[in-house]
């Protein structure tokens, strides 16, 4: 058996921590390696601590997860980090997704998305519970036109550059993945397989420059490839 997926739970309050501890600690394939109750208390825990995933909360005392998130994905091994939000928080998605967020996750999520949102970033696929994806770019979409990766600056010239490197294909696949299906949706989709998206999909990553999903999702909007109105189709 491979070892279970280690995992950081960081959030102020107690309770939700306990919470998410009793669940992911009673799969097999998981395991809770460390707690902290703000940002700069998980830096440093971090540091020292071997992780793969971490659970982020946004709003805490002190360092919150935004420049919590910058710190920890600029550790020499860093682990993913899914940021925990609220809809009322759509700004700070947006900037813990330019501080390095590989995802996210609304804390009032089921225990199984949860537990598909650690399992899937730890596989390298950022699309973290599609339905509950789709809900929050509802509200996130508007803010990432015209975001930079920052969260405040305009739409780059290479970001077009970017787009004009990728093919017919690719952009399809590219606003699929901005709609927040899966590989397997993706496949369906386009009657293909689902090698043949994994394919596509890490073209569309070298080409743009995407360190994951995510960040090809937010280049998506941020150009206008894909506009608020054309997901608000598929919610």
């Amino acid at each position: 058996m491979s070892e279970p997926i280690r995992v950081v739970l960081v959030d102020d309050q107690q309770m939700v921590r306990a919470g998410f501890r009793m669940v992911i600690d009673s799969q097999p394939d998981l395991t809770v390696v460390g707690e902290a109750g703000d940002g700069a208390a998980a830096v440093e825990l971090l540091a020292r601590t071997r992780a793969d995933v971490v659970l982020m909360d946004v709003r805490m005392p002190g360092t919150d997860g935004i420049e919590a998130t910058r710190q920890v994905t600029a550790l020499p091994e860093p682990p993913r980090v899914v940021v925990l939000t609220t809809f009322d928080l759509d700004e700070y998605v947006v900037a813990a997704i330019g501080a390095g967020a590989s995802g996210f996750l609304l804390k009032d999520a089921a225990p199984e998305d949860m537990l598909a949102a650690v399992r899937t970033v730890h596989a390298g696929d950022s699309v973290i519970a599609a339905s509950s994806t789709r809900r929050l770019l509802q509200h996130v979409a508007p803010m990432l036109r015209g975001a930079g990766a920052g969260g405040g600056a305009t739409a780059a010239p290479t970001d077009d550059r970017a787009l004009g490197e990728l093919t017919p294909r690719e952009r399809e696949v590219l606003e699929q993945m901005a709609y927040g299906a899966s590989n397997t949706e993706i496949a369906a989709h386009f009657f293909v397989s689902e090698a043949t998206v994994k394919t596509h999909v890490g073209r569309v990553l070298a080409k743009t420059g995407s360190r994951d999903r995510v960040q090809a999702v937010v280049l998506a909007y941020r150009t206008g490839l894909v506009a608020p109105a054309d997901l608000l189709r598929d919610a």
